[in-house]
């Protein structure tokens, strides 16, 4: 069997046998990958912390032939106020179903890790609305994913001003003649296409430095739904955890 360490970030836990755990870790070069963890659910086992939902942390990994199993873990990153607010979970539980469904095993995760844990971070650690996290990520993850729609100009007449439109069937901005033609547009005003253009531009750890108006972020809300739903042909819908 060989051994390794990796970091990783665990996005689902599921009992098995008396003890045991059979855990889904996300890492940054090996993708998505299954690890059981034996003796994980004993009161005193070492794995008990870094083997939860949503821990990150380093994990050393036994290879075997179809699956690897975890020998010790060292805790980085518990994410405690997700764990103790019911709204906050539900998000970051949303979030990591995006995250699950678009990784796989021996995929290079980094980017994608990168931001998961950012917008974990911004959930657990500031009061920032909710629905603006998830937002800025929707659009920030569809860029890692190859989805950047047109945010520099038109994508029908290339003029840069007054893009007053977002084009799901075109994939970026419109004018305002060019919009009001497009019945896939969506109108915005000038602070929600600011707010989309730094979503997808700003640097990794500091996409959520910013601040929109309500009426804006209803608008970049609506945009970052239809888009993500639309690019991953899937209907992503919020879900009461109890």
């Amino acid at each position: 069997m060989k051994q390794l360490k990796v970091k990783g970030i665990v996005i689902s836990e599921n009992n098995m046998g008396d003890f045991d755990k059979m855990l889904t870790i996300l890492t940054p070069n090996l993708g998505k990958i299954g690890c059981s963890a034996r003796g994980a659910r004993r009161p005193k086992s070492l794995l008990l912390s870094g083997t939860q939902f949503l821990c990150f942390g380093d994990y050393m990994l036994f290879k075997g032939s179809d699956t690897y199993t975890i020998n010790s873990c060292e805790t980085i990153e518990l994410f405690y106020n997700i764990r103790t607010d019911l709204d906050k979970l539900m998000y970051a539980t949303y979030i990591t179903k995006i995250v699950t469904d678009i990784t796989t095993e021996n995929q290079n995760s980094y980017n994608t890790l990168k931001l998961f844990l950012n917008t974990l971070y911004a959930i657990s650690e500031t009061d920032k609305n909710l629905d603006f996290i998830t937002s800025v990520f929707k659009l920030r993850i569809l860029k890692i994913l190859g989805f950047t729609p047109n945010i520099k100009e038109c994508t029908f007449c290339r003029q840069k001003e007054e893009l007053r439109y977002f084009s799901i069937k075109d994939n970026g901005f419109k004018c305002i003649n060019c919009g009001k033609l497009d019945t896939s547009a969506i109108q915005i005003n000038e602070a929600t296409e600011n707010a989309i253009k730094y979503s997808i531009l700003a640097d990794p750890k500091k996409i959520f430095s910013f601040s929109i108006s309500e009426n804006s972020l209803k608008e970049l809300k609506i945009i970052a739904d239809i888009y993500l739903n639309e690019k991953l042909e899937k209907e992503y819908k919020m879900e009461k955890l109890f």
